[in-house]
């Protein structure tokens, strides 16, 4: 289907593929990951044949389709459904030319092609794709050019899925959907009838849409079967072999060495010494599979936590120019949530997070927030906010009126800019980079809570891994909006949902939403099957209440938690001192003394980890 031999590209200096070389079978449907940056959309547009490899080749099956999602987001007067039905050009032609064809073969040839493409059923099956895709029947027969961009690029991938060309490239499809249309394509690239190579960071797709994952490292390309789980288990285990066979080779250098350089001076030996010189030339050396290091977030937690809550809602409603949006909110929030909103786009979550966050002000009832409270606000519009001629150093030096030079550099570096990044103009700055320099600036001073509006955009695989690590540290609340359901499941505790005009908590979990999305009720915004009916403010008073006399055991379960680190840590550092080689051999005393440090450490963690558990189940059940 798709062969890649020899491929050398550059892109200026960089070496983005060094000799590359791939076979990807038909029908396979293939996951692409890699590091931003290294090179994945550049294949892309060497297989469009948009560029010229400077050695190697890239070739497709002859005759075969290629499709991808047009660049730019298709406009004009014509309405959604027609857009995406003359994305399928041959059906277009077929029917144009059944309209004026005169001689009877041709037109019996011209109706069975219509029959064997299903061109009859062709509207029906454009009309469940962009329903897929979040456009219900009124939106289908509007005019595209009434859509915003974010639309319309969703209208561009429904006209790419309904052609179905035998090589389907998607260059990170998510981004513009919101996680109802992300579950829709999932289960759509799961059943596709050919070829697709998917370039996503998203590991939930890589682990249900595709059967292969192709890996580009260090401008080679490797194909593994499976999905991004295994792939990632895969790689660790040759990462390990890599680095075993490595040492293996490494002791054997230094020891042919070593007899070359004592022997080679001598006459008897010099045989066996220029033997093993030739041995030496002759090893090939193991490169080592290392990870490249991905700078973390920082996130500071609030120095003062607020008692709780810092939000309540009381019959509030929020909206524009006076229309309300949502309505019916009888909703708290405590100083601890994490809280991940569902729901489609245009139901109004942006909107609920503004009114949460003091940019929008209720139409009507009540929003008490706490008077201390601070909001750390990220949302993706807000890149276009960014000063494109100033650097990092200049909007983090805003922030700190009074720093030295040397604490704002400092600064920059806790952020991800450290060195020459830190000068670098935010136009010059990559998506991934601005959206790092964005949430560094929303978090800048520790705020109580923090609300993060589709933070993985731009970020990949393992960018995301470490900002669902800074967000579990954590210490404020937090309100997540994400179609990336692996951050949501791994981040939000509690999950509302956003629809039908009113927030209502959701009962459920992320699998249970996932079926109501994917399988019914039939309007997926009327929210009146799928919501908790408990949700009045009565009951969340009381949740507030408990959550505050449930503070001091939790703090108990805090410190045991930082005891056991601490114990594993020591623990850690005994087994690293044991595992010297010969240390029973040098230094018997000391080994011993280890030994019974050892002992003492393990009964302590266990002890401690015996507390956790009792105080755990106390707090569970006193919370349920």
């Amino acid at each position: 289907m798709l062969h890649v031999n020899d491929l050398t590209y550059r892109l200026g200096p960089r070496l983005l593929f060094d000799q590359a070389t791939v076979a990807i079978p038909g029908g396979a449907r293939v996951g692409f990951v890699a590091r931003n940056g290294t090179g994945k959309t550049t294949l892309f547009r060497i297989i469009r044949n948009e560029l010229s490899p400077e050695g190697g080749s890239v070739t497709v099956g002859r005759g075969l389709r290629v499709g991808s999602v047009a660049q730019e987001a298709p406009g004009g007067p014509e309405t959604l459904v027609e857009i995406v039905l003359a994305a399928d050009t041959e059906r277009a032609a077929l029917l144009a030319e059944a309209e004026t064809a005169t001689d009877p073969l041709r037109i019996a040839e011209v109706q069975t092609r219509l029959a064997d493409i299903g061109a009859h059923a062709a509207p029906a099956r454009a009309a469940g794709i962009l329903h897929g895709l979040g456009f219900d029947a009124e939106a289908q027969a509007r005019p595209c050019s009434s859509f915003s961009g974010g639309w319309r690029m969703r209208v561009a991938l429904a006209a790419v899925l309904f052609a179905e060309p035998d090589l389907l490239l998607l260059d990170e499809p998510t981004n513009y959907l919101d996680l109802e249309g992300t579950l829709w394509l999932m289960e759509y690239l799961a059943r596709y009838p050919h070829t697709v190579l998917v370039i996503s960071h998203d590991r939930d797709l890589l682990n249900r849409s595709v059967d292969h994952i192709l890996h580009l490292d260090q401008g080679k390309l490797a194909l593994y079967r499976g999905g991004y789980d295994r792939f990632e288990r895969q790689r660790r285990e040759n990462q390990a072999l890599q680095l075993k066979l490595k040492k293996k080779q490494e002791d054997e250098r230094r020891h042919l060495q070593a007899f070359v350089d004592r022997f080679k001076a001598k006459a008897s030996k010099a045989r066996q010494a220029q033997s093993r010189m030739k041995r030496l030339e002759k090893l090939e050396p193991v490169a080592a599979i290392v990870d490249s290091d991905v700078v973390p977030f920082d996130f500071p937690s609030p120095e003062r936590p607020l008692s709780p809550p810092i939000v309540a809602m009381e019959a509030a409603s929020v909206g524009y120019d006076g229309t309300p949006v949502l309505a019916r909110l009888d909703l708290v929030i405590a100083d601890d949530d994490r809280i991940g909103l569902l729901g489609s786009n245009g139901n109004g979550k942006s909107t609920f997070a503004k009114l949460v966050g003091g940019r929008l002000e209720a139409l009507a009832g009540s929003v008490r927030r706490s008077t201390k409270l601070t909001v750390g606000y990220f949302a993706q519009h807000q890149l276009d906010e960014l000063n494109p001629k100033a650097t990092p150093f200049l909007h983090v030096a805003e922030r700190m009126p009074d720093g030295t030079e040397a604490k704002i550099r400092s600064r920059c570096a806790r952020l991800g800019f450290s060195g020459p990044k830190a000068d670098t103009p935010v136009s010059s700055l990559s998506g991934g980079e601005k959206a790092r320099l964005l949430m560094g600036l929303a978090t800048f001073d520790g705020p109580h809570l923090l609300i993060l509006d589709e933070p993985t955009n731009h970020l990949d695989i393992d960018s995301r891994a470490a900002l669902m690590e800074a967000i579990n540290e954590y210490q404020g609340a937090i309100i997540l909006i994400s179609h990336d359901r692996f951050l949501l499941e791994a981040c939000a505790d509690r999950l509302w949902i956003v629809g039908g005009g009113s927030v209502k908590p959701f009962d459920g979990d992320l699998d249970d939403y996932r079926k109501i999305v994917l399988e019914g009720p039939e309007d997926k915004h009327d929210t009146k099957n799928v919501v908790s009916e408990n949700s009045q403010s009565e009951r969340r008073r009381e949740a507030a209440e408990r959550r505050v006399e449930l503070a001091p055991l939790r703090k108990r379960i805090e410190a045991i938690e930082q005891k056991m680190a601490k114990f594993q840590d020591l623990l850690q550092r005994v087994d690293d001192a044991l595992g010297v080689p010969d240390v029973f051999l040098k230094d018997p005393e000391k080994a011993s003394r280890l030994s019974a440090q050892r002992a003492e450490v393990e009964r302590a963690l266990m002890a401690a980890e015996e507390e956790w558990l009792m105080l755990s189940a106390e707090y569970e059940a006193s919370s349920a």
